[in-house]
């Protein structure tokens, strides 16, 4: 069937006639395909890692998100979800190809289109006349056109092709691929208007952008752009640090009410994309002639620094209040973020934090706790488990908070500070316990942004 003979079909409320293959399954391909088959669209994923296929055929997903099991088992039922290891096990021919393959940096902080190229590969084997292929994967501004196209070009397929890039927050995916605007961009109108009727079963609006680089460099600048202004709060924070100010007086006392002023809270800054994206923006200036984007590097090299700092200072400020160095050290909250609550630990700024401790205190026994993490996982980063946070804790020296997990502003830090022992010293990157406001515990419960008030303490004991 032909791309156009596909838009009639469309229009005449044939909404089921395209055909999907999707090619990864991971925390992108997933939720987007099971979405689609729920809509009543057949699907078909690609996955090369076997133990994830494994856990799909018992309609279970490799990673947490919130409902996805649901939504695999539902698709499974209705017969519009199938899976496999190979191209050739497709079960019927899909129209389009959607490649959400990783797109991760090499150690020397160059993105890999390896599994992208490989996936261009693959579908040229199957290409036919009006089939559609979508690039979703964040790329590097260009790659649709001068890494996918010349491979597709190879078989003489008059095929079509767009740039539809995830825009998803992780933990919440499922909810928004059917509320957030999809963002579409092709050098075709009629593509454009193929891809907005695809994408229209699952969200109300479809941005159309006119070129395939369009849609690489929405992606990008909006990830960007977050890790810039999140810098922005934690440079805040560390120049109040640096001055004895109460950085979350500053902030929230210049945007309330303010329309003009919304500073972000300081916080650990990482994930899959904010770590990567940014990096992948300035190489994609370099690749055009620019030097680097100077806001975006500066950006980064705030949030990436932040660890080695703070750790730097919980060493002096643990040995200052307690004349030797910690013992056991409980490291709470090890995946990227805590809420919208995730398991994936893929740039999380919580491991930088633990390497950082570890040379700090090189003799020091290390625990982990994660409320969306399992033993084996805890034990393989490696750390030794903690299975209950509050119990644990009372026996710590040390306890590190680097996520923002509801679970940890639910605790009675008051209770736990009365049963626990006397060189207990906690810091938290979050303010989980709305630090700030708790003077009594200012000695022992530390905030990013509000060094100040242990200082004071420490002051007033000199004195």
């Amino acid at each position: 069937m032909s791309n156009l003979s596909l838009l009639c079909a469309f229009k005449n409320g044939m909404t089921n006639q395209e055909t999907i293959c999707v090619f990864g399954l991971g925390y992108v391909g997933l939720t987007l395909a099971v979405s689609l088959a729920n809509v009543g669209i057949r699907v078909h994923g690609l996955e090369v890692r076997e133990e994830v296929l494994e856990k799909l055929a018992n309609g279970e997903s490799f990673f947490y998100e919130e409902g996805l099991d649901q939504e695999i088992k539902s698709a499974i039922r209705k017969k519009t979800f199938s899976f496999s290891q190979k191209i050739s096990e497709i079960p019927f021919k899909p129209s389009v190809y959607i490649i959400t393959v990783g797109t991760p940096l090499n150690e020397n902080g160059e993105i890999r289109l390896d599994m992208i190229e490989n996936s261009s590969r693959e579908i040229s084997t199957k290409l036919s006349d009006g089939d559609l292929v979508i690039l979703r994967s964040t790329v590097c501004l260009g790659t649709a056109r001068n890494v996918v196209v010349p491979i597709l070009n190879e078989t003489g397929v008059d095929y079509r092709i767009a740039v539809c890039p995830e825009r998803t927050l992780q933990g919440a995916a499922l909810k928004e691929l059917h509320s957030i605007p999809q963002v579409i961009g092709s050098d075709d109108s009629q593509t454009l208007e193929r891809c907005a009727l695809l994408f229209g079963m699952l969200t109300p609006t479809t941005i159309k952008v006119s070129s395939l680089e369009t849609a690489e460099l929405i992606k990008l600048v909006d990830n960007t752009y977050r890790d810039v202004i999140f810098s922005f709060g934690n440079e805040v924070a560390r120049l109040c640090d640096a001055a004895g100010i109460n950085a979350y007086e500053v902030i929230n006392g210049g945007k309330l009410g303010y329309p003009r002023t919304n500073v972000s809270l300081p916080g650990l800054v990482g994930g899959p994309c904010l770590q990567k994206d940014p990096h992948i923006l300035n190489l994609s200036a370099l690749k055009f002639g620019l030097d680097q984007l100077e806001v975006t590097r500066s950006a980064r090299k705030v949030n990436e620094r932040q660890p080695v700092e703070i750790v730097n200072f919980i060493g002096q400020a643990y040995r200052t209040k307690n004349r030797k160095d910690p013992e056991t050290i409980l490291v709470a909250g090890l995946t990227f973020k805590g809420f919208p609550q995730t398991d994936d630990l893929r740039g999380s700024m919580a491991l930088n934090v633990l390497d950082a401790l570890r040379k700090e205190f090189p003799k020091a026994k290390f625990y982990g706790y994660d409320p969306q993490l399992t033993q084996e996982t805890i034990e393989q980063i490696p750390l030794n488990y903690s299975g209950d946070f509050e119990e644990d804790a009372k026996t710590m020296d040390l306890i590190v908070l680097t996520n923002n997990h509801p679970q940890f502003q639910r605790i009675d830090w008051s209770a736990l500070f009365e049963k626990s022992i006397s060189t207990l010293l906690v810091y938290d990157f979050w303010n989980n316990f709305n630090a700030f406001d708790q003077a009594e515990y200012s000695d022992r419960y530390i905030i990013l942004g509000n060094h100040s008030a242990f200082l004071k303490h420490l002051k007033g004991i000199s004195e």
